[in-house]
Order: C-alpha cells, then structure tokens, then sequence
C-alpha cells in the first residue's frame, strides 16, 4: 500500500468519523429543542424523516455522479453541505428551516458515506478491502458512540452549542479533506482495478448489477437495516417494559455495545473474513442475531437479555461491513453505484424498521421481535443462494 493510499484512507476515515460525531452531537439536544421550541411529536418525526428520505432519494443518484465525476469533488461537496445544514439548525429556529436543515443533511450523508466507501474500495486491493472497511465501519460507529455524551455536554453551556460544534467540525472536515485528499487521478488503482476500467471509465451499466449474487447482497442490505432499526428503535421500550429496565441498565448495555462494537469492527472483522469469507461471516452474523432475538423473547432474568442483546448487536454490527466488502468485490466498476444503492436501501429499512416495530408494540410487547427474527432467519436461508469464486474474490 503506497503512502499516498495510506494518506487518503486515513482522510476518509477521519472525515467520516467527524461527521458522524457532528450527527450524533445533536441527539441529546432534541427533546429540549421540542420543548423550547414548542414541536408535536409530528414536527420532530417529519424532521427525522426528511433526512432519510433525502438520503434515500439521493444516494443512489450521488453514486452513479461520483463514478463519473470522480470521489474528492463530492466528498468536499458533501461535507460542505454537512456544514451548511448544521450551520442553518443552529441559526434558526423556524420549523420550515429545520425541515430545509434536514433534507440538507440527508443529502450531505448520502454524498459522504457509501462516496468514502466507494473511494476506499477503488484504491484498496480485494485483501486489503476488509480492513480498511472495518476501520471505515468502526469511525461510522465510533462517531456515534462518542457524539450523544460529547453533545450532552455541550448542551449544558446552550442547547444550540452542538449544533455550533457540528458545524465546526464540518467546516474542519471539508478543509481537511480539500487539502490533503490527494485527487483520484493522482492516486495508483491497484492492478486488478487497473486492468478492468482506466481510471476515467470505472462506471458499467446498471446491467452489470443485475447479477444473483448482487441482488441476494442488496435484499440482505433490506433486511439487515429493517431488522437492526425494527430491534433498535423500541429496544429501550421494550426492555423496560418486559424486564423492567431502568435508564442506566439501557446505558450500560449501550455502552458495552459500542466497545464491543469498536472492538469487533477494527481488530476482529479482517481476521474473521480471512478465516470464514465474507459470505459465512454474513450467514453466521444473521444466525446469530436470530438466535439472540429468540433469546431474549424468552429470557428471564435481566443478565440473559444483557448477553442476548450483545450478540444480537453485534451480529448486527459486523454483518454491514461483510455485505458491504462482499458488494465491492463482485466489481471493480460501479463502486459508487453500488455504494450509493447499499446506502439507498439502508435508508428504506430504516425507515420501515421503526414504524412497523412501533405499530405491532402497541399490539402485543413480543410481536416485534418474532417479525424481526422470522426476517433474520430467511436471510440466514438466503445466504446459502449466494455461490462466488471466493478465490477470485480474494486474489
């Protein structure tokens, strides 16, 4: 790996990690910013929302731009725009300006994350590939662990001080990025990229995805983000209502989750796909989320569900970077297509995981996690469809 490959993977990594710390910052502050601002739950819901969509809407578009156009011009356009949307929810407090914010922020996310993803697999070897996605996956998860304790503080001095904080480090991020990321052209595409596409032609035909193979991996993209938001988003409502959970037993199994997270993520993932492959690590993450899932449906004692549960995430935690590496191995064109729509139908599961959870809690407190799992076990069944030249994969 040259020094100017080392460099700009560890620009992206730093990028992605200080934007997901500037999305997670914010987290706290919203039910004060309800409060202060006199929002209905609705208000606060449409918010949410409109990133997703904006992320849903756009990802795949950004992808097919950033294959044509090149990565640096639209990771430093997305983390402009990152800046922006932060900037603008600390400016104002006019709830269609916060809606505006969001749609930005959605389209800044869908520009930067599967667009790093996809730079990262142009320019790393098939073996290097599941490093540096566990480390890419680690930052994105790291960012998030840090962001809600760092913007709980903040909050203290003002409640708009986080966002303030987020969009400095937004602004940090984009010069970082426009200064030291060295320009596509400029970095060496590993031989196997090379001998495929010149560096001006690495984007195929959509008819290149259409594979088996591709298909099965973005049904299982579906599924694992539906299943991991339909098990997360009514995670502590569930536990304190079945297992009478208080706030600092749902901070402690947080918390132990995004250590075991980061863990898993940076020093386990590589070695656990030279071992196993990409496609056992897929099969046995989503046994083990099922299995998890079914455990703690049946548990008894608030130590069963504490172990169930961090299995469960991070089955969940090392499943996204293993479809992910499986996807930018199966060609070296389309990387940002492909990323694009791995971010695209992320952004579907997480927004039908939590509206389909909530709906059948309030029907029967099992019922969610019975649909989550049934989910998890036909793609579990499903992995055994996928047949890849693992050697090939591998080379």
């Amino acid at each position: 790996m040259s020094s100017k490959v080392k460099r700009a993977i560890f620009i992206l990594i730093f990028s992605e990690f200080l934007v997901c710390l500037g999305i997670s910052l914010v987290i706290p502050v919203m039910p004060f910013l309800r409060n202060e601002l006199h929002l209905s739950a609705l208000d606060m819901g449409i918010m949410t929302s409109l990133f997703a969509f904006a992320q849903f809407v756009a990802s795949p578009i950004v992808g097919r731009v950033s294959d044509r156009i090149g990565r640096k011009p639209v990771l430093a356009v997305g983390l402009f725009l990152y800046m922006v949307s932060e900037v603008l929810f600390a400016l104002t407090n006019y709830l269609w300006l916060f809606d505006v914010s969001r749609l930005i922020g959605g389209l800044s996310a869908a520009m930067v994350v599967p667009t790093a993803m996809a730079f990262a697999a142009d320019i790393t070897t098939k073996r290097q590939r599941a490093k540096v996605i566990g480390w890419l996956s680690a930052a994105f998860s790291g960012g998030l662990i840090l962001g809600p304790g760092i913007g709980g503080i903040l909050a203290g001095i003002d409640y708009k001080a986080p966002f303030w904080v987020a969009g400095l480090l937004g602004l940090l991020s984009t010069i970082a990025l426009a200064t030291l990321l060295p320009n596509d052209k400029d970095v060496d595409l590993p031989a196997e990229t090379a001998e495929n596409a010149s560096h001006t032609d690495l984007h195929g035909s959509w008819s290149d995805l259409l594979s088996k193979p591709v298909i099965i991996l973005f049904v299982m993209i579906l599924v694992s983000s539906f299943g991991l938001q339909g098990f997360e988003s009514i995670y502590s409502l569930y536990v304190n209502q079945v297992f009478h959970f208080s706030l600092d037993n749902i901070a402690l199994v947080l918390t132990l989750n995004g250590l075991t997270s980061l863990f898993m993520q940076v020093a386990m993932f590589e070695r656990l796909v030279m071992w196993l492959n990409e496609t056992r690590v897929i099969r046995y993450c989503f046994l083990i989320g099922f299995a998890g899932t079914i455990w703690i449906i049946f548990a008894h004692t608030k130590v069963e569900v504490i172990i169930a549960t961090l299995f469960v995430f991070t089955a969940f935690d090392l499943l996204r970077p293993a479809i992910t590496t499986l996807l930018t191995k199966l060609s070296s064109k389309n990387q940002g297509l492909i990323n694009g729509l791995n971010m695209s139908l992320t952004s579907v599961g997480n927004i039908i995981g939590p509206l389909m959870s909530g709906a059948l809690l309030d029907m029967n407190t099992h019922f969610p996690y019975a649909v989550v799992a049934v989910f998890l076990l036909v793609s579990y069944l499903f992995t055994y469809m996928i047949r890849l030249q693992h050697q090939a994969l591998n080379e």
